[in-house]
């Protein structure tokens, strides 16, 4: 067992009961900010990279257990509510138990999740193991940023979650070519057996290097009906955007959700001010930047990965293109991602958060809008000179968004903080989906059956027509069986034009949202108690 340290995390003002009242830690590998930051990205990476590898496996998954659609689509959402719901508490946890622990059960949790999926022979095993994915995942994620926020200094912290961003971004962009790889020359089990010797290697080196770091005032007691309404409220509310495109927007089953959401969120709030040890001190929120942060997250995540959604299909259905060319014609991003988040971390601690972050979402904004000009003629290096502009744009975003939320946050509740951060991005994410999905869907249904007339195509009943519909939402071409060539070329070409036009209003409703989000950085302010940092600061 680890020794542990104290630290009080009260403010700037409170520099001396910073101070570690623990032992002074030892030199070498225990402790280490640049070895932690190494231990903690490679079970960061685990989860980032699980958000998109699968997608690419889906299809081979549905073949060999004989799942319908509707099985798939719960690989990705079981996964995706059970990450979503419990972040937030699973950040407490951390606070409560201490950051080294909760990462090494996540990262072993994770890892042994993975190896059971991939010995599954059912759906209904592969989805009932993507919730324990979901659930170690949560763990782990909060308790990364924890350590991060232990272990370095103020003046090191931008660099460390600017590196931590490059991990997730890279990972996240990266999927859809490892993935791939994985399941054209090995089998889908490879996607999630390669889990296993990587989460391995990250409880060894956790196991040597990470220490815990426990503030003095961390939280002793659990909020239990907080920790209940919270999650669900979250549910319904992540469970309502995931459903509403096959619901409809306008369905009382959607509306349901949502309104019980709100009230979910509105009693949780009302039982935090009641309760001695909150799960969420509703006085975080007094904090101006940090909830500008939280906000600008969400935006963030709207913007890019519900802008992204739509490029995959655009890549691969109207280009033609493999999943790994797809893959690779996404590098540009990916690249800039890499590169510009350190120096992202560079700049923030140079000159304070605020100008890159709204220089950031600025050149994302500009970024979108070059994306809603995209066409079925449209070159791979006007594709990559846009890719590339939104990669650069969001690495500030998601290193400074990062950075104000954890270091607005006294030390005690960093791994809150590092819940809220990520609950806002699974969030924004869901909602950037769902909302431009349905920009999307409301183009192509009122464009379609006009483009279809003008093509002179054989008229298309009701029933079929929504079926074309919802093809051409995906980039598809409704083209039936044994349709002569000529024909198919024709049908064809409507269905790649109207979903580039649906694309197109998507994006520049991204490029709004990207917009907005401008104005929200500006709000942000470099962390009050950043400079509580852990006695491993001694190491750099």
């Amino acid at each position: 067992m680890t020794s542990q340290t104290t630290v009080d995390a009260t403010g700037p003002a409170d520099k001396a009961s910073a101070t570690p009242s623990g032992p002074s830690p030892a030199k070498g590998l225990r402790g280490h900010p640049w070895l932690t930051l190494i231990s903690v990205a490679i079970g960061v990476m685990m989860v980032a990279l699980d958000g998109t590898i699968v997608a690419i496996a889906n299809p081979a998954i549905a073949k060999d257990l004989g799942a319908s659609f509707a099985d798939v689509q719960w690989i990705t959402n079981a996964y995706f509510l059970a990450l979503a719901v419990t972040l937030i508490t699973a950040g407490k946890l951390g606070d409560r138990f201490g950051h080294r622990q909760t990462f090494l059960i996540g990262v072993v949790g994770f890892a042994a999740a993975s190896g059971v999926i991939g010995l599954s022979d059912s759906i209904a095993l592969v989805v009932t193991f993507r919730v324990f994915q979901g659930l170690f995942g949560a763990l782990l994620m909060p308790a990364a940023l924890g350590l991060l926020r232990a272990t370095f200094p103020a003046e090191k912290l931008n660099m460390a979650i600017g590196i931590w961003g490059m991990v997730i971004g890279a990972s996240t962009a990266g999927g859809p070519i490892l993935g791939g790889l994985l399941v054209q020359h090995v089998s889908w089990q490879s996607v999630f057996f390669i889990n296993v010797p990587v989460g391995v290697v990250a409880v060894v080196l956790g196991a040597l290097i990470l220490t815990d770091h426990r503030a003095k005032n961390a939280p002793r007691s659990f909020d239990i009906l907080g920790i209940a309404l919270l999650s669900a409220a979250m549910f319904c509310l992540v469970w309502a955007l995931i459903k509403a495109p096959a619901w409809g927007w306008g369905d009382g089953l959607t509306w349901t959700f949502l309104a019980a959401s709100v009230l979910g969120f509105a009693l949780f709030a009302f039982w935090e001010t009641r309760v001695r040890e909150p799960l969420v001190p509703l006085g975080l929120f007094r904090s101006v930047p940090l909830s500008a942060g939280v906000v600008l997250m969400v935006l963030m995540a709207i913007a890019f990965l519900g802008g992204l959604f739509f490029v995959t299909f655009y890549l691969q259905n109207v280009h033609g293109m493999s999943p790994v060319d797809a893959g690779l014609h996404l590098l540009p991003l990916t690249g800039m991602m890499i590169v510009g988040s350190p120096l992202a971390g560079v700049l923030i601690t140079k000159t304070g958060p605020r100008l890159p972050l709204a220089g950031g979402m600025a050149l994302t904004a500009i970024s979108m809008y070059g994306m809603s000009t995209l066409d079925t003629g449209t070159g791979s290096a006007v594709m990559s000179l846009w890719f590339a502009g939104l990669g650069l744009g969001l690495a500030p975003v998601m290193v400074g968004a990062t950075e104000v939320i954890v270091g607005n946050a006294p030390m005690e509740l960093s791994g809150v903080a590092g819940g809220l951060q990520q609950a806002a991005m699974q969030i924004g994410g869901s909602l950037g989906t769902a909302v431009l999905g349905a920009v999307m869907a409301s183009k192509v249904d009122n464009d379609l059956a006009g483009n279809w007339a003008d093509a002179k195509l054989p008229p298309l009943t009701d029933g079929r027509l929504e079926q074309a519909s919802q093809a051409v939402q995906q980039g598809a071409a409704p083209v039936p069986k044994g349709t002569p060539a000529e024909l198919a070329a024709k049908i064809t070409d409507v269905a790649h034009d109207t979903f580039i036009s649906g694309m197109s209003l998507a994006c520049l409703v991204a490029a709004g949202v990207a917009l907005v989000a401008v104005f929200v950085a500006l709000l942000t302010k470099r962390g009050i108690n950043a400079d509580a940092a852990g006695p491993g600061a001694g190491h750099i």
